[in-house]
């Protein structure tokens, strides 16, 4: 594992899903092209607790740390959604437990039922799990939620 961020660090959150935070969103769609009018009103809420979190006893808010997943966007800081109740498949974006450390990758499995740990970064090699390796699947990430501004100090 020295050629891989592990994510020992990873800070884990429980929801907090006791009370409703209804937002205002923009339901016709923000375009991302050519601009267009924008809506003079905005009718439509979305409650982030209900529409991002499906299994609110197995789901888990996590800080990335580390830099194995810069290349799919997924930076050091930003808030993982995670799944525990969600079986894995081949190609999620996963928290595995690999030796007793955290680590976030992609899971490949193979046609031999071969499985590796992809990072998303050409620095670090994916990580075969070999019989000889401690190895579960903690959770399924669902959604990473990011930082869009630069903050000043």
């Amino acid at each position: 594992m020295n050629q891989n961020t592990p994510l020992s660090e990873l800070e884990l959150f429980r929801p907090d899903l006791s009370t409703e935070m209804p937002l205002q969103y923009a339901d016709d769609g923000i375009r991302a092209g050519f601009p267009s009018p924008a809506q003079d009103y905005i009718s439509e809420t979305i409650d982030l607790n209900k529409d991002l979190i499906r299994h609110p006893a197995s789901t888990f808010y996590g800080r990335v740390v580390g830099d194995s997943m810069i290349e799919e966007g997924i930076e050091e800081g930003d808030i993982l959604v995670i799944d525990k109740s969600l079986e894995p498949e081949n190609g999620d974006l996963a928290v595995c437990c690999l030796d007793g450390e955290f680590t976030l990758k992609r899971i490949k499995i193979t046609r031999e039922d071969r499985i590796y740990l992809m990072p998303s970064n050409r620095r670090y090699r994916p990580i075969e799990v070999t019989p000889d390796n401690e190895f579960m699947v903690w959770g399924i990430v669902t959604y990473t939620i990011k930082a869009n501004r630069q903050h000043k100090n």
